[in-house]
Formats: C-alpha cells, sequence, structure tokens
C-alpha cells in the first residue's frame, strides 16, 4: 500500500488540475474587462506545463540539497515579501499588497514561495536538534521565530487567509515533533486572542462577519455577503447531476471571482453534488497519501517535510471549500490545483514533486554488497 501512495497523489492532482482547466473554459470567458474570451485558460495552460517542469526538477533534486539551500530560501523568501511593499514594485488589488512585478517577469505571489521555504526551514532545524525538540529555546522559541518572520509579512499584506493557513502548518509540525503542549496551547490561544482583536477593530473584516452570520438578510446579499449568497444558490441550482457544463449562470457577474476564489459552486452548479463530493475526496486522497508519506520517511527531515508540503496543499484548500460553502467567514484563498493562479499552480506542485521526491529516498536505496575476502572452490572428481 504504501509504495502506490505517490500514485495515487499524482492520480489526484492530475483530476484536480484537468477540472481546473475545464471549469476555466466554462467561467473565464465570462469575466469582465477581459478582451480575449479564454486569455485566462490559456495562461493556466501554459503555468501547468511549467509547473510539471518544477515538480519533476523538485522529484529530482537530492533531499540533501534542500537541507543546505534552506537558510539562502529563507532570505529570498523574506526579500521577496519585503518587495511587496515596495512602491513601483508591488501590485496591489483590491486593497492587499500580494503581488510583485520584478520587470519583464511576469506578475509574483511570494507567500506561495514562502509556504514551502517556511516548511523546508523547519524540518531543517527539527532535523539539527531533534534531541532537543522538547526544550524551551530550540523546541519552541527558535523554530516560532523563524516561521513567524514570514507570516507576519504575509499578514500585513492583508493576506489573512494565507498566513493563518500557514500558521495551521507550523503548529501541526511543532505539534507531531514534540514541542510540548504547555509552550503551544497558550501560544495558539494567545494568536487566536490577536486574530480576533484584529478582525474586530478592522472594518472590512468584520463587516464580512457580519454578513456571513446573517447572509439572508437582502442588505447582506447585495453587499459583503454577495459572493457566499450566491456560492449557495449555485450549489443549490446544481442538484445532485448539475446543469450541465457551460449552462451555470451564476458565473455571469453575479457570483465574482468564479474563476479564482468561488470556482468550487460553479463546479457544484455546471456538475452537480458527485462532482463537488470528487474533489473533496481528491483532497482527502491528497492528505492520506501525503501523511503516509510522511511515516513512511526513514530520517525526521523527509518526515516533517512531508507533513509540512501535505498541509499547504490541504489546509487552503479546506478553508476555500468551507468560505465557499458559508461554513467559513469570507476569505481570498484559492483552490489549490483548480483556481486561476500561476503563482499557486507552480508552487503546489512543485510540492508534490517534492513529495514523490520523498517517496523515491525511501524505496531506491541499493543493497550493501560486502566482496568476499576469501573465496573457497570445492569440486569432487569423480
Amino acid at each position: 500500500m504504501v509504495r502506490h501512495f505517490p500514485t495515487f497523489l499524482c492520480a489526484a492532482v492530475a483530476g484536480l488540475v484537468a477540472l481546473g482547466l475545464v471549469m476555466l473554459a466554462s467561467t473565464s470567458a465570462w469575466v469582465r474587462g477581459v478582451e480575449a474570451p479564454y486569455h485566462f485558460l490559456v495562461r493556466q495552460a501554459v503555468m501547468v506545463g511549467v509547473g510539471l517542469v518544477f515538480a519533476v526538477v523538485a522529484a529530482k533534486v537530492p533531499l540533501g540539497w534542500y537541507r543546505k539551500l534552506s537558510a539562502l530560501g529563507f532570505v529570498v523568501a523574506c526579500v521577496l515579501l519585503a518587495l511587496c511593499f515596495v512602491p513601483g514594485i508591488n501590485v496591489e488589488i483590491f486593497g492587499s499588497k500580494r503581488w510583485i512585478q520584478l520587470g519583464p517577469l511576469p506578475q509574483f505571489q511570494p507567500s506561495e514561495m514562502a509556504k514551502i521555504v517556511v516548511v523546508l526551514c523547519l524540518a531543517t532545524w527539527f532535523a539539527r536538534w531533534q534531541t532537543e525538540v522538547h526544550t524551551f529555546w530550540r523546541g519552541f522559541v527558535i523554530p516560532g521565530l523563524i516561521a513567524a518572520v514570514p507570516v507576519g509579512l504575509i499578514a500585513a499584506e492583508t493576506d489573512v487567509g494565507t498566513a493563518l493557513s500557514l500558521s495551521v502548518a507550523v503548529g501541526a509540525i511543532m505539534f507531531c515533533v514534540g514541542t510540548r503542549l504547555r509552550y503551544l496551547v497558550p501560544t495558539a490561544l494567545l494568536a487566536m486572542s490577536g486574530a480576533a482583536w484584529y478582525i474586530v477593530n478592522n472594518e472590512n473584516r468584520w463587516s464580512r462577519i457580519e454578513a456571513w452570520l446573517d447572509l439572508e438578510n437582502p442588505v447582506h446579499q447585495l453587499d459583503k455577503g454577495m459572493q457566499q449568497w450566491r456560492a449557495l444558490l449555485a450549489l443549490g441550482n446544481g442538484g445532485p447531476h448539475g446543469v450541465g457544463l457551460g449552462n451555470g449562470v451564476e458565473k455571469f457577474g453575479t457570483l465574482t471571482f468564479a474563476h479564482i476564489d468561488f470556482i468550487f459552486p460553479v463546479i457544484g452548479e455546471e456538475l452537480g453534488l458527485f462532482a463537488t463530493l470528487a474533489v473533496v475526496a481528491a483532497y482527502v486522497i491528497i492528505a492520506i497519501s501525503g501523511c503516509g508519506i510522511a511515516l513512511a520517511a526513514a530520517t525526521l527531515f523527509n518526515r516533517v517535510l512531508a507533513l509540512g508540503l501535505t498541509c499547504c496543499i490541504v489546509v487552503p484548500a479546506m478553508v476555500n471549500i468551507g468560505v465557499t460553502t458559508a461554513v467559513l467567514p469570507n476569505d481570498g484563498l484559492p483552490l489549490p490545483f483548480v483556481s486561476y493562479g500561476g503563482t499557486s499552480l507552480v508552487f503546489s506542485l512543485a510540492a508534490v514533486g517534492m513529495l514523490v521526491g520523498i517517496h523515491r529516498s525511501v524505496h531506491s536505496k541499493k543493497p550493501v554488497e560486502f566482496p568476499l575476502s576469501r573465496e573457497t572452490r570445492l569440486a569432487v572428481k569423480l
């Protein structure tokens, strides 16, 4: 069973990527302000190719190289995150400064790279100090500070959803390696209290909470709660079997960001309940396969890296599905492998490649041959 985890993982990811391209063909033609009807589909198809190259390279790179490059990657990730606040380089969209534009290079979202780098740095740290994971400084404070710098920069971009999902991944890593609960629990409670204070004192986010708590209010349906309300209508309209591919009506302007954050309700409207359950099942397969690869890993570094990469894929998916079904308040996290977004797709596929590489490192060991120091031959003379 363990040997087939990468097969299940790649099959689930391939299905999600293919579904994403199909749904982009259905939704991107109706995006306002874009002249070419399949502009987003073509760009996403190109990024699929780039992501596959990244995945193959990530699977082939020796895992020891990742450990050696973790410190450099941390510095590069923090610098790129800091560039999100530099005028002329940053790209602000709907009040969020999550993207940068460096000369002729395409628009880039550094937080997607930072997620993988944080996991890599924590895996390197705990592998170096695995005998001191129960201590206060090397088991909690220093790794917490390693994660806090990128998470703080991501939160300052007003990308709170990514910051919270990365924090969950960091917490899962520290819990699994053995960091003491007496350090983790108070810190988690303090972080949640700080997040609650920020939300209450932020007019935009608090209005989203109020709209989420009362979606049936017509005032909210035309304002902050419109996306989630229209998403529920789309899911209800689809029923068990859907209205047919391309026949959905909510994507015609009423369900904004139908090709990005709210592509899941369009799947439900056009392909039906069974398609949405298949999407959920695909992420469950990814979670089980990633955790299985982590459990089978031979070293602590590989185990922590596999667990963190799995969380970086699965946690945003859980949040996106929760938001689009009105289980959680509205936030701007895409659905991995399905939503439009080149940076997210490329680094998610790279994470899958790294998971496959971790599995290959376990099952590619060659048997050690011990040369004979003296050979004796016996013969029978007839």
